[in-house]
């Protein structure tokens, strides 16, 4: 995944370690100075503070290769890179000839912040699993939908390889077809996400990728069948259908040898040449984008906790107070606060883990004694009071 994580580098690397013997780990230091590229200037920021992490604190990371969920853990943590390495100076910055731009920067590391990250980042794995991820591109050669798609299955590959699991949209089918249908045509994302979440996925990467023939040219005395190449892709939260992320490349010429104008094997080479990026080759690959895009999203999700409501009826103010006290205890819950009006409580939480797994933890004591789950919603739990416990 490395060369994923790293489009489009250039590296100079110098790194000076400023540890001591018997100095504490936490105070503990490596400098280091790279330069690398991007499709814009902010980019190639971000693409320098994940190889200036690399460099200086490469053995931390290699140290946990034999743990469980190792590839996922330290993709995550490359895409918080500008958390992790928060001292950091611009020495250069360029606009190079082809568009794209290149950063030269001085950042300090500090392997405790990479132990605490790692940390951080495998007890929410150990509470909620691995992420899934669903990904459904509707793939048009020509203007004919094609029964499957190239383009979902490498990036389908891509996020394989991360460490995500896969819910293949198959899964689907047998949810409420006729939702299913109303959905597509209306292209109504939310609902869309629904049915994805009902399957199983956490992330729903929903996107388009069109080839249109754009003629036969002779080139050097070789045939070559042009396309003009389309690609979009939005990422969504199943719990909430919020839009989370979206990449998407401009028309985009590219030839194959063909010696046929109409040619299903060009397109879709075509396709893959404009979505995956060729070794080489510096222009931007809307893979890599939506790659990175969903890793900052999954980072920032584990980091916060997901937004969830829980609505009790029917309480008194001191089991409000108890109910209230005893959901900041649990763990995962990174924060709460609430209302109480006319008899109903109102908890907002920032929580590492799902509605549903909230709501079966409230089966648990102390919270079998002061409610009962009634209804819900992927970021909504209803409940109301157990009659006489209100005391």
């Amino acid at each position: 995944m490395r060369r994923f994580l790293g489009v489009g580098l250039l590296l100079v690397c110098t790194a000076a370690t400023n540890a001591q013997i018997g100095e504490p780990e936490a105070a503990q230091t490596t400098t280091v100075t790279v330069t690398a590229e991007g499709f814009d200037r902010e980019d190639a920021v971000k693409q320098a503070l994940r190889r200036a992490l690399e460099q200086g604190a490469g053995v931390q990371i290699s140290a946990h290769s034999n743990v469980e969920n190792f590839t996922l853990v330290r993709d995550t943590i490359y895409s918080r890179a500008a958390g992790v390495v928060r001292d950091y100076e611009i020495l250069k910055s360029n606009e190079l000839p082809g568009g794209t731009w290149e950063v030269t920067i001085r950042a300090t590391v500090r392997p405790s912040a990479i132990a605490e990250t790692w940390g951080e980042v495998q007890n929410v794995l150990d509470q909620i699993g691995r992420p899934r991820i669903m990904v459904w591109i509707d793939e048009q050669i020509d203007g004919a939908l094609q029964k499957q798609s190239l383009v979902e299955s490498r990036i389908e590959e891509l996020f394989v390889k991360a460490g995500f699991d896969l819910v293949a949209r198959e899964a689907i089918k047998g949810i409420e077809r006729r939702e299913k249908r109303d959905a597509e045509r209306n292209e109504d994302a939310a609902k869309l996400a629904r049915l994805a979440k009902e399957a199983g996925a956490h992330l729903l990467i929903r996107g388009y990728a069109h080839a249109d023939r754009a003629g036969l040219e002779d080139l050097y005395g070789t045939p070559v069948a042009f396309y003009n190449c389309d690609v979009q892709a939005k990422v969504f939260s199943t719990d909430s259908g919020r839009l989370l992320a979206s990449e998407s490349i401009p028309v985009t010429r590219r030839g194959v040898r063909s010696r046929k104008e109409y040619s299903p094997q060009a397109a879709r080479t075509a396709l893959t040449e404009a979505t995956f990026p060729r070794e080489g080759r510096r222009e931007p690959a809307l893979a890599v984008r939506l790659f990175e895009s969903v890793m900052e999203q999954w980072s920032t999700a584990i980091t916060a906790g997901r937004d969830v409501v829980l609505e009790v009826s029917g309480l008194d103010f001191r089991t409000y107070a108890n109910v209230k006290r005893a959901l900041g205890e649990l763990r995962g819950v990174t924060s709460i606060d609430g209302d109480f009006t006319e008899g109903t409580g109102t908890f907002r939480l920032k929580s590492k883990s799902d509605a549903q797994t909230l709501a079966e933890r409230l089966l648990e004591e102390p919270f079998e004694d002061w409610l009962e789950v009634v209804d819900l919603k992927p970021n909504r739990i209803q409940a109301k009071a157990r009659a006489g416990e209100n005391s």
